[in-house]
């Protein structure tokens, strides 16, 4: 069966009762199924995501499966030095000979 195209044709919002040319009457749709009504295109209710609980996954999980820390956090921790600088404690762990690094605040002024 065809239906004429109606671009002259009228409908009443089945909401405020407002006549709206047929072209803009729009289904309004309730928890993603249409509801039956047409209502006018600047009344019609979006269906809302957020009132639909249960249908989007929501648990977010935290954990790692097998995680794998950082094993060296104590040495990460110690201060390193370089020659010719020396002290401090090497790349291997092991204590040099010479000075020891202290950090301070203060100025540092270099003349070349």
């Amino acid at each position: 069966m065809s239906y004429a195209s109606g671009k002259y044709a009228f409908g009443f919002c089945d909401r405020t009762g407002f006549r709206y040319p047929k072209k803009d009457l729009v289904q309004q749709i309730v928890n993603q199924r249409p509801t039956g009504l047409l209502v006018g295109k600047d009344v019609v209710d979006q269906d809302q995501p957020q009132l639909q609980l249960g249908k989007v996954r929501v648990d977010d999980p935290q954990a790692l499966r097998n995680p794998r820390p950082d094993q060296s956090l104590e040495e990460s921790r110690q201060v390193f030095s370089w020659n010719p600088v020396g002290g401090g404690v090497t790349a291997l762990g092991s204590r040099t000979v010479g000075l020891d690094i202290t950090g301070e605040i203060g100025k540092v002024t270099v003349v070349t």
